[in-house]
């Protein structure tokens, strides 16, 4: 099972099937999520309104790791076992996680301001997220460094499982240290202890995150396969 869909032309049929599906679960979890969040969801008694800037801050801040931690083991895949399709994952997934990351910098600024009082402060989990922005950044700079295309990749790989390091340290930051940023609140050993009409809305938009990733995924990934085929062909016709 493991080299079953390393075939490109197997993975690039199985794409194309499964992309619609998912793209039309992301729509329809992301409106109702949508709805919920920003008109049925109740207002905090303490943030008012902007409270609901989580049910955008909290799923991106969710995706950033899992992007990262998905493109950890994407590159060790293709370190380890060569896989073809691995590094080709990993290559698509780098640009998304620094998408997410930054909409959840960016959104917890917007959300601290009212909150804090302060746009940024040098807190552990907001510090260790911006060094998780610059890993992405890092990586993606890293492939396009060398001629060498092999080289760039295995570089990145590299960095990509040195920097995972980093991402227990976002998640456990607030228990480890003394933060401004509030601890966990929706997965706890105990529960949950936001309300349900907030993690309705929180859960949903969660899901139409995930579900938007990889549709994204599959899309970048065939879009690249692709572009190593034209760049097989030219280099065939330049040879002949």
């Amino acid at each position: 099972m493991f080299h079953k869909f390393a075939n490109p032309a197997r993975f690039q049929r199985l794409s194309k099937a499964v992309e619609p599906w998912v793209l039309a679960a992301a729509v329809l979890t992301l409106l109702p999520g949508l709805y919920f969040a920003l008109f049925s969801s109740p207002v905090d008694y303490q943030q008012g309104h902007t409270v609901r800037i989580m049910y955008i801050h909290v799923p991106s801040a969710w995706m950033a790791l899992f992007c990262y931690t998905v493109m950890a083991v994407a590159s060790a895949v293709a370190l380890i076992w060569k896989h073809p399709l691995a590094d080709v994952g990993a290559k698509s997934i780098a640009p998304l996680g620094a998408a997410f990351t930054f909409l959840a910098l960016i959104t917890g600024s917007l959300w601290g301001k009212p909150m804090w009082g302060t746009w940024w402060v040098w807190d552990a989990r907001l510090t260790s997220m911006l060094v998780l922005f610059f890993l992405y950044l890092g990586y993606i700079s890293l492939r396009g460094a060398f001629d060498d295309p092999a080289r760039g990749a295995r570089s990145a790989a590299i960095l990509a499982l040195v920097g995972f390091v980093n991402v227990p340290i976002i998640k456990f930051s607030v228990d480890w240290w003394n933060t401004l940023h509030q601890p966990a609140s929706v997965i706890r050993m105990d529960g949950p202890t936001i309300h349900p009409d907030m993690l309705l809305p929180l859960i949903l938009m969660a899901v139409a995150f995930k579900l938007l990733f990889v549709w994204l995924v599959l899309l970048k990934m065939r879009a690249e396969l692709m572009a190593q085929r034209v760049r097989v062909l030219r280099h065939r016709q330049a040879a002949a």
